[in-house]
């Protein structure tokens, strides 16, 4: 049989399978499960089924979207965005970063990457009984120093205390509060073919933190968190891109392939990753290799992926490598028309493969 014979057979099957694969995601959700799993909590299928199937429905609004990182709404003509976000990171110290730092990062990001600029943050503490008054102070600081660093306010606040054994030394439930920017045209339904995808630095970085210093596994790597407030890299591209950038969303729980499977689903597009495109530090792909984990599933708290046309594309990417933290920042992909609503890794070899999402956690725990 002919090598084009042979190739004809592997697009008819790679067809069929694709086509598969689309019937059962174009599904309606339904919240159908009996407990409540870890993967509940990992942002990939299950989550999908949680939110859409259970939370949506109950809580119909206008202004609530799972594609969305926060939530728009208009008072008085002013443009105002708002999200709400818990943090049960454990450890709660690693190397780059802690709980506190978390919290108000992981909350001001939401808001930048909705095109808002955080403006205040309210902070709950949920507190073990038996917690050291010189570990809470810490986080005390954490949260002080990366709110000034970011440029919001502590506005608001409460604490709550349980019984040792139920918090883990604590959680920290947040909100935030932050003006919509003029410059903003974002959404997740926006992107269009030949649109280009942009990462603002290395993934992998904080979930392979997190996951080493939990010391549940033999390796040994100076892995670190990359935690940071993304207004500086989101008010760059805002500026460099304008209209044309589509849309932004922060790659936390089940990482960049989430992100992208969410944003093709919801604009009736095709995305195509670039393998070898994507920033990776080599310890990280090497303790991903090791656990049998890809990169692209793992989380981010300081990495935001980017939509933009395909005339803005060197001017969006030259700005984001421009702010600080952003050095790594590259281009991985491009949209296309078909087949919708799939991600597609393409190797160096030019072999093609499905980027689905997450089943199960691999990672729990790690926000």
């Amino acid at each position: 049989m002919s090598t084009r014979v042979h190739q004809q057979d592997a697009d008819v099957r790679e067809r069929e399978a694709l086509a598969k694969i689309d019937r059962v995601r174009r599904m309606p959700q339904r919240f159908r499960d009996e407990r409540i799993t870890m993967a509940h909590g990992a942002g990939g299928k299950a989550t999908r089924s949680l939110v859409e199937g259970l939370f949506v429905p109950a809580f119909a609004s206008e202004a609530l979207s799972l594609l969305d990182d926060a939530g728009r709404v208009e008072i008085g003509g002013l443009g105002l965005a708002m999200t709400t976000d818990s943090f049960v990171v454990k450890p709660i110290r690693f190397p780059g970063g802690s709980i506190g730092e978390l919290a108000v990062n992981g909350t001001a990001n939401d808001l930048a990457v909705a095109g808002a600029r955080p403006l205040v943050i309210t902070v709950s503490l949920i507190l073990e009984e038996g917690l050291a008054a010189d570990e809470l102070a810490a986080e005390v600081e954490a949260i002080a120093r990366a709110a000034a660093a970011a440029g919001v306010e502590i506005v608001a606040g409460d604490t709550k205390v349980v019984e040792r054994g139920h918090a883990d030394s604590m959680y920290i439930c947040t909100a935030g509060l932050g003006r919509v920017d003029s410059r903003a045209r974002l959404s997740p339904r926006s992107l269009r073919p030949g649109d280009r995808v942009l990462v603002s630095g290395r993934v992998g970085d904080h979930g392979t933190a997190i996951m080493l210093a939990r010391g549940e596994f033999d390796l040994d790597a100076d892995i670190r968190s990359d935690t940071r407030c993304l207004w500086p890299a989101a008010d760059a591209l805002l500026e460099a891109a304008g209209a044309s950038l589509r849309c932004m969303r922060d790659a936390t729980r089940g990482g960049v392939a989430s992100v992208l499977n969410e944003l093709a689903t919801a604009s009736g597009v095709a995305i195509t990753v670039r393998e070898e495109s994507v920033p990776v530090q080599p310890a990280v792909a090497g303790a991903c290799e090791i656990l049998g984990i890809d990169p692209l599933y793992v989380a981010n708290e300081g990495r935001l992926v980017a939509v933009v046309a395909e005339d803005a594309a060197d001017a969006a990417l030259a700005a984001l490598r421009s702010v600080p933290g952003c050095d790594d920042a590259a281009e991985i992909g491009e949209v296309a028309a078909e087949p919708d609503g799939m991600v597609l890794v393409r190797s160096g070899f030019g072999g093609r493969r499905v980027l689905d999402l997450l089943v199960g956690d691999p990672l729990p725990r790690i926000c």
